[in-house]
């Protein structure tokens, strides 16, 4: 707006200083000669003031004297004298008169300077002046003016503002005209300004505010949050196909807007003020139009007189909208009931006031049939004399009688069940039926053929019962457990009971989230989960029936069977499972924030191509139905580990704490490390030493305090790695390590993308083998680990290394050393294996074993024969039964079909390379059915390729193991 070009010309008389008293003068004689506005002067007036408010705002801080001639000249009478001209260059002269008015206020510091300025009654003039709003800039400035001053606001400059005797309050009733003004910008800055007035803590103020603004401005405010119900309702209800997603969402916007503003003043405690709004709000809102449109959902009982009443309805909506979308009692209308229970869960959200959400909350959960259909007063009515007589209730009652008063009687001579459903019986004696608007609650949860309705419903009940607003009274037994105790003597003998018939509802959605073709979403599963621990835990343990026990134990299982059936060998299924466990460990369901999307108001779609988030739609492909399960089943598993009151040990499925961390010392001594130099991409070299950790890659270096050491310098696990070869040079490998997933963002950017050169090609290749190999075994090990999770049959045993961290290294306090060396277990390179006794067997011995299996006379005899190897192999220092059987090279293939696994041997689900057995000749049959049984023994996986060796030495004598 403003052209910074000089407009005083040629300069004559002009102080150089512009930050001095006598530049103000200056101004000052230009404003004298200029006080008549014209096309020609207009430039030099619009620098003018832009330059008195610079001296204006340096005089405050430096030199009083410059205020002090402000005020002896008068100088806001010049102002006020330009924006009064009718001629064609004013319009352009008040935009910056009023930005000008901003910065001044805006920067003021002293409090002196500031009484300065509001004296003489000017700046009033100034705010009841007539600019011509229809200029968008005379408005947005005017209306940044207006609030710049309210935040001047206090109990000594409010009676610059106010003044008591004339009963008049410019600053405020100019500001309140523009509430519902088409600019939000206008609109948020008259909520701010009101605000800043309602904390004056000045009692004639407020009385005037009560008596002169209040009810019509409130009026006012509901009266256009109703007509924009409406407007949002019409939306809804013609965007089937998601085509007007913005529009819907700036009305959504606008109605969080309207709800906080209103639940920001109740907030400020000013009791007359809360009445009055309380009151509006009540009777001309929240019950005629959001409440009473849950009664729609009813099926009509007048055949013909209800049809011609809805679509009286509905032509009413139509003309409504066509003119303007403003009906002449929006009160009256309905919104359909997806809408009102959206509505109501917003407001148990936001709004805190106890008297607001308290009535709210009773009508919605305890209001009678007879008296609905009297209307709004007589359930106003019913709920002041419900709280009259539990006032009274609690006056006469002491702590003595009241404690008297949750005791339930002992009955004798009854069986436990039948306790029990005494206990359960006070909320299923109350029909639901009788109760009008909680019944279109319950009805609404039906999932059957989708959860659209159903999510607000569960929505609302979760507002309502963590609102703290809402007295415990409104919501025990419907929404939290309710204790009674069961001895007149002793405060020990406890009985919780809870809404059986709610929780029946809830575990019904469970189990239907569990069916592989449902239409529930995964946002409804977990809020009906996070409201079913509400209903059911008391004092930190779950108070949950029978019953109900075996259905979410049945809702795990089916669960877990719906996983079971994405259970693949694919890369893709692991990474998958990894990251939706991440992604849901650091986020949960924030329910106020779901309400602020405008996509859920919408029928639920499949479809990712509507920008809608996957939790909040249905799954479309293959791909995100694994996701769905994979999320299913943490959810529902996570619920049944809160009641049981168990912790997590199985997941996640590498624990972080058991893994090497970078600048680690690790003791290297008796270790195989591969030398190497890595090329990183901005040309620098560094040299380093290659470690091959069960689960990770570690670079380290030498560390230079203890011979035999490293430190790590790099880490990064072995399942993320992607290893490819030179075609140019043999000795080098390009090696890219991928960060681990995380649930912050879906790009994984590589922790490592570097050339690495070894000393020769033989050290090459076998860093590539091992790496390879390393990555296909974690890999594979964590697959047994949610094999195991999953119940898959043949994958008992104990838990993967991954997670017990059953690596290397183990991080030990006050050391960082490992537990043992690398050479005594498949170490970083691989170190030699350690045999053990018995030593290994031969091919041949295996062809004998597996006749003689065959043959049901020798069963009994040869059974002792892998007893006493399981034996053998059980006391050894490190099990391998669970270790997946990697493709081994020709000189070291085993003909795995002729071994035969031991009873309680693990079944690997992993697909693996079939290996033709070498035939045998007949003299090597005929010696093998000559060996005695005793030196039988199935060998270790790991070092079954000596036994070639051992076969072709046998005439030399006995292999000596390591």
């Amino acid at each position: 707006m403003f052209r910074s070009r000089s407009w005083f010309g040629g300069g004559w008389g002009r102080p150089k200083n512009p930050h001095s008293l006598e530049h103000l003068k200056y101004l000052y004689n230009v404003l004298s000669r200029n006080q008549t506005v014209s096309e020609h002067n207009r430039g030099l007036l619009v620098e003018t003031l832009r330059s008195i408010a610079e001296i204006l705002i340096w005089g405050d801080q430096n030199d009083s004297s410059v205020f002090d001639f402000f005020l002896e000249k008068n100088m806001l009478s010049f102002f006020l004298r330009i924006m009064r001209q009718r001629s064609g260059g004013s319009s352009f002269v008040c935009v910056q008169l009023l930005q000008t008015l901003n910065i001044l206020f805006e920067n003021i510091r002293n409090e002196t300077s500031l009484y300065y300025l509001l004296s003489n009654n000017h700046v009033n003039s100034i705010i009841v002046h007539k600019f011509d709003f229809s200029d968008e800039e005379v408005m947005a400035y005017y209306i940044s003016f207006l609030k710049t001053l309210s935040l001047k606001l206090n109990a000594h400059t409010i009676h610059f503002f106010y003044n008591e005797h004339t009963n008049d309050f410019p600053l405020y009733t100019e500001a309140i005209k523009f509430f519902n003004h088409p600019e939000s910008m206008v609109r948020i800055a008259v909520r701010t300004l009101t605000l800043n007035v309602y904390k004056v803590e000045d009692a004639s103020m407020l009385a005037f505010i009560r008596d002169r603004t209040a009810a019509p401005y409130f009026s006012n405010i509901v009266w256009f949050i109703g007509k924009h119900i409406q407007e949002l309702d019409v939306c809804v209800r013609n965007d089937a196909d998601h085509q007007s997603q913005n529009r819907l969402s700036d009305l959504v916007a606008e109605h969080l807007d309207h709800l906080h503003y209103l639940n920001d003043i109740l907030c400020l405690n000013i009791t007359d003020l809360n009445q009055v709004l309380t009151d509006h709000l009540l009777h001309k809102l929240l019950i005629p139009l959001y409440i009473y449109s849950l009664s729609t959902v009813r099926k009509p009982t007048g055949g013909v007189e209800a049809i011609t009443k809805a679509l009286n309805q509905k032509l009413n909506l139509n003309e409504s909208s066509s003119n303007g979308g403003i009906p002449h009692e929006p009160s009256t209308g309905k919104v359909s009931c997806v809408v009102a229970l959206f509505l109501l869960s917003q407001v148990c959200l936001i709004i805190s006031h106890s008297p607001v959400v308290q009535t709210v909350a009773w009508i919605v959960l305890k209001s009678d049939r007879s008296i609905y259909d009297k209307g709004v007063e007589k359930l106003l009515e019913a709920y002041e004399n419900e709280m009259k007589r539990n006032g009274k209730n609690e006056e006469a009652s002491g702590s003595e009688s009241s404690f008297k008063d949750d005791v339930v009687e002992e009955h004798k001579n009854i069986t436990d069940e039948e306790k029990q459903r005494l206990a359960t019986t006070p909320t299923e004696s109350e029909s639901v039926s009788e109760k009008p608007f909680l019944e279109t609650v319950y009805n609404a949860l039906d999932c059957s053929e989708n959860d659209y309705a159903a999510l607000f419903a569960l929505i609302l009940l979760y507002a309502m019962a963590y609102n703290k607003g809402i007295m415990p009274d409104i919501n025990e037994q419907v929404l939290r457990p309710k204790k009674t105790y069961t001895s007149k003597t002793s405060s020990r003998d406890v009985r919780y009971t809870y809404n059986t018939y709610l929780v029946d509802k809830l575990l019904y959605i469970v189990l239907l989230s569990c069916q592989p073709s449902c239409r529930v979403r995964l946002v409804t599963l977990e809020l009906a989960l996070k409201l079913l621990v509400q209903l059911v835990m008391a004092d930190g343990k779950s108070v949950l029936l029978e019953s109900h026990k075996s259905t979410i134990e049945s809702a795990k299982t089916q669960s877990t069977a719906l996983l079971r059936n994405f259970y693949k060998s694919e890369e893709i299924f692991l990474d998958m499972f990894e990251h939706e466990y991440c992604d849901m460990s650091k986020t949960s369901l924030n329910v106020e924030w779901l309400c602020m999307d405008s996509a859920i108001l919408l029928p639920p779609t499949g479809t990712p191509m509507t920008g809608i988030d996957f939790t909040k739609r249905l799954p479309c492909g293959e791909v995100e139905r694994a996701r769905r399960a994979i999320r299913v089943f943490f959810l529902v598993r996570n619920v049944v580990l809160t009641l049981n009151g168990e912790m997590e040990t199985q997941l996640p499925l590498t624990n972080p704490q058991s893994c090497v961390q970078i600048d680690q010392a690790l003791d290297l001594n008796n270790s195989d490390l591969i030398a190497c130099t890595v090329l990183w991409k901005d040309g620098t070299k560094t040299r380093r030493f290659l470690v091959i950790d069960v689960l990770q890659l570690i670079l380290v270096e030498p560390d230079t305090k203890r011979l035999g050491w490293g430190v790590a310098k790099l880490v990064g696990f072995l399942q993320d790695i992607e290893v490819t070869g030179d075609k140019d040079d043999s000795r080098c490998l390009h090696i890219t390590i991928h960060r681990p997933l995380s649930g912050t963002t879906t790009n994984r950017v590589p922790l490592l993308s570097a050339k690495f050169v070894f000393d020769d090609n033989i050290r090459c290749m076998a860093a590539k083998q091992r790496l390879t190999k390393g990555r296909i075994k974690a890999r594979q090990k964590k697959m047994q680990h949610i094999a195991r999770l999953l119940e898959i049959p043949g994958q008992s045993g104990p838990p993967s290394p991954a997670f017990v961290g059953g690596g290397i290294y183990n991080r030990s306090a006050g050391r960082g050393l490992r537990d043992r060396p690398f050479g005594l277990s498949r170490g970083p390179g691989f170190a030699t294996p350690r045999w053990e006794s018995p030593p290994g067997v031969t091919h041949r011995t295996d062809e004998s074993r597996r006749h003689r299996d065959s043959d049901p006379k020798n069963l009994k005899k040869d059974d002792r024969t892998p007893n006493r190897s399981r034996d053998s192999s059980s006391s050894r220092t490190k099990s391998r039964e669970g270790s997946p059987r990697m493709p081994r090279p020709r000189s070291e293939e085993i003909p795995l079909e002729l071994i035969k696994k031991a009873s309680n041997s693990v079944i690997d689900m992993t697909p693996k390379i079939a290996i033709v057995p070498r035939p045998q000749l007949k003299e090597e049959s005929e010696e093998v059915e000559k060996k005695p049984e005793e030196e039988v023994s199935i060998s270790s996986e790991e070092t079954s390729f000596i036994a070639s060796e051992r076969r072709n030495s046998k005439k030399g004598g006995n292999i000596e193991t390591v």
